[in-house]
């Protein structure tokens, strides 16, 4: 079965893209973890943030988001010494302050999946296309995300994260055309 490039290049790549990558996600625990994670990849590759989940989860109580929004300068730190995740201080503390806004959103729309699903009209969009090179980095939908997101006082929300926050709670469909998994998701 063909499958889109990226994914072949570990084991752990190859699963992510098999059974997750692109898959609708509707759990706000979920919607969290990834939004910490794309945050943490920030001028970084994937690969690296997909190969330390294991010790975010740990570190960051399974990205319960009421725990997280509750840490305080000695949990921070406590996190800023752990070798398993990347260790930078500003993607850390965002993390934390996004936890509090994500507790907001939670509040004023019912659930944050509420809130994210709203900039696809609530349906995955579907792309259909031929190689990896003619997949964007952003759209006007990532971008107008982005700047709401950033309204709200999220952090670490830029435009291409938040394209590739879409991508991994399957807003958007981006696995090419030939990908066996496109088919699926349609």
């Amino acid at each position: 079965m063909k499958k889109c490039a990226w994914a072949l290049s570990s084991l752990s790549e190859q699963h992510y893209h098999d059974l997750e990558w692109g898959v609708p996600i509707h759990d706000d625990r979920l919607l969290f973890e990834f939004l910490v994670l794309e945050g943490a990849q920030a001028g970084l590759s994937w690969a690296i943030i997909l190969n330390k989940r294991m010790a975010y989860r740990a570190a960051f109580d399974d990205f319960d988001v009421e725990k997280v929004a509750r840490y305080d300068d000695n949990k921070i730190n406590a996190i800023l010494v752990n070798p398993g995740i990347v260790r930078n201080k500003l993607k850390i503390k965002a993390a934390v302050s996004n936890a509090l806004v994500f507790l907001e959103v939670q509040r004023d729309f019912g659930s944050f999946d509420c809130y994210i699903w709203q900039f696809v009209q609530g349906k995955p969009v579907q792309n259909a296309w031929k190689s990896a090179a003619d997949i964007p980095v952003s759209t006007q939908i990532s971008e107008f995300m982005s700047k709401d997101l950033k309204r709200r006082g999220f952090k670490f929300v830029g435009s291409i994260i938040c394209y590739a926050y879409m991508q991994a709670i399957g807003m958007v469909n981006d696995h090419v055309v030939d990908c066996y998994r496109h088919a699926a998701l349609k």
